[in-house]
């Protein structure tokens, strides 16, 4: 099954709606006065939709209060039930589903939003009518103001330019508290200093890093990674991660679609896993994570496994993110969740199967690196630009 996709929009959500729910609606509660102080809202995005069933994702914003843990629960429709969900401790009574924190997700500061955990459910991709959070009901439905329809000027099926200084550029917004976030505005020269070291532990070749002020996602400037063919012609820019960076944040951009053959764009030393390298690039034309100490990859490498991920769009700026704690792994393109780029703990067929199979893999990240290496003979030229990591989701 190929996941659909769609920009998340809010539905106006009454007791006589019917029907199956398009991929991206979000149904929206919010706290009344009296239980404001703990929940703002919650939001349960369907992020895909197929015939038997859907994916979704369970969101919070916090009221005037910090969140210290939290139990959120809420009814799914009639005959549905969860097949399997992550970075959450749960269980289903009758209609009843309800989660619980796992620790590294308790927390959500007041007046931040922080998605909780994601879900496979059978039967219809309807939203629930009402939520608790901690035994509370957070609020009642509420029909939003704003136009539900997409931008009609907004047309996906426009062809991306090959010139990237044709590019419209994308504002990433503002850098959070207690992230590190970095556009590159800094740079004083044309090779990448400060922070940033370039190079790559084995051989560079004919790889190149330069500061570009002609092509950015945002500001004046941008990372440019020209990653030769073969093996020899790699080259990255790296940094050192603090102990608490758990969700990352990447606009991405390149020329050439992804080859057949593997190819790693972000690299991150893993001290749990013998100081080797836990890799996002690619395989079979569509993004895939790679560990290199027992080349395990995520999705499996089967037709159905490719086929849950996606390529990463030629000639234009993509926000790639990437959660990663606890043993779990979740990525996101454009703020959508990639169904086969996901390690839920639970082994599913053709996604992370393979991957559990190495018992204890729990990362602790020493640093990240952007860039390309090619373990084929296969060259690409990338664009790095508003980089971001810290303890809390960041956000496109």
């Amino acid at each position: 099954m190929q996941a659909m996709r769609s920009r998340p929009r809010r539905l106006a959500a009454v007791a006589a709606v019917s029907g199956a729910v398009v991929a991206g609606t979000i149904a929206v509660v919010a706290a009344s006065p009296a239980q404001a102080a703990a929940c703002e809202s919650i939001d349960y995005t369907v992020v895909s939709s197929w015939g038997g069933g859907h994916q979704a994702t369970v969101s919070l914003t916090a009221g005037s209060e910090d969140v210290n843990g939290w139990t959120v629960a809420f009814d799914l429709p009639s005959g549905a039930a969860v097949q399997s969900a992550w970075n959450v401790d749960w269980s289903q009574s009758g209609a009843t589903f309800t989660g619980e924190d796992v620790g590294w997700n308790a927390a959500v500061a007041s007046r931040q939003s922080r998605e909780l955990f994601g879900l496979i459910v059978s039967g219809p991709a309807a939203s629930p009518a009402s939520f608790s959070l901690n035994g509370v009901e957070c609020g009642v439905i509420i029909d939003p103001t704003e136009d539900p329809t997409d931008d009609p000027t907004d047309d996906p099926t426009d062809d991306p330019t090959d010139d990237p200084t044709d590019d419209p550029t994308t504002d990433p917004g503002e850098c959070p508290a207690g992230a590190v976030c970095d556009g590159f505005e800094d740079q004083a020269g044309t090779v990448p200093g400060g922070e940033w070291t370039v190079g790559a532990s084995d051989c560079t070749g004919t790889g190149t890093a330069t500061v570009d002020r002609s092509v950015a996602n945002s500001g004046d400037a941008s990372i440019r990674i020209d990653g030769g063919a073969t093996y020899c012609n790699h080259m990255f820019v790296g940094r050192d991660l603090p102990a608490d960076a758990e969700w990352f944040r990447v606009y991405m951009r390149h020329s050439t679609p992804q080859p057949a053959q593997h190819t790693t764009m972000i690299a991150m030393q893993d001290r749990n896993d013998a100081n080797t390298d836990l890799r996002l690039g690619g395989q079979n034309s569509a993004l895939q994570w790679n560990r290199e100490s027992d080349d395990a990859t995520l999705p499996a490498q089967s037709p159905a496994g490719v086929a849950l991920s996606e390529p990463l769009p030629v000639g234009e700026w993509t926000c790639v993110e990437f959660q990663i704690a606890g043993g779990f792994l979740n990525t996101w393109t454009n703020g959508s969740l990639v169904e086969g780029l996901v390690v839920d703990g639970v082994a599913t067929h053709d996604v992370d199967a393979q991957w559990l199979s190495k018992a204890g893999w729990n990362p602790d990240l020493a640093d990240l690196r952007l860039g390309w290496e090619s373990y084929g003979n296969d060259a690409d030229t990338l664009w790095y630009d508003d980089v971001a990591f810290g303890p809390e989701r960041i956000g496109c």
